[in-house]
């Protein structure tokens, strides 16, 4: 999954919630900004960062390895 995408997902999930981008963020405990640049596609989010908003938005991610 790329940027983009995850971008998408968290936008459309969020929306679907009902939720602001200052409400999420403060749900997650995560800076206003944090959230308008992972719904941008920046791939300077720190990962901890991307882990707590999808958390509160009950977004999986799986981590595959090649084999």
């Amino acid at each position: 999954m790329n940027s983009n995408n995850i971008a998408k997902t968290v936008h459309d999930y969020r929306k679907l919630a009902g939720l602001s981008q200052q409400t999420l963020a403060k749900l997650a405990g995560v800076g206003k900004t944090a959230v308008f640049d992972i719904e941008k596609g920046k791939e300077t989010v720190q990962l901890n960062t991307l882990l707590k908003v999808l958390d509160i938005l009950n977004i999986q991610i799986k981590l595959v390895t090649p084999a």
